[in-house]
């Protein structure tokens, strides 16, 4: 969790900078909310497959199974 709000408040830094700094148009704001939709994507990935059994994205644990089986053979 502390790297996660770490990583927020990082990438809200880095964004707010950005506005600072450019003079604002439909270019800038495309650009800097594509990147902010794909932080937003990231970190969400990141959270779904901590618990890769659970969530939106659900992993098989049948290869694991399976490899278990032949392992105790």
């Amino acid at each position: 969790m502390p790297i996660l709000i770490a990583t927020i408040a990082w990438t809200t830094a880095i964004f707010i900078s950005f506005g600072l700094f450019v003079r604002m148009n439909t270019t800038v704001i495309a650009a800097v909310s594509i990147a902010d939709l794909s932080v937003a994507v990231a970190i969400f990935l990141i959270l779904d497959l901590n618990s890769p059994f659970t969530g939106l994205i659900r992993v098989s644990s049948a290869p694991a199974h399976a490899v278990l089986e032949v392992l105790a053979k």
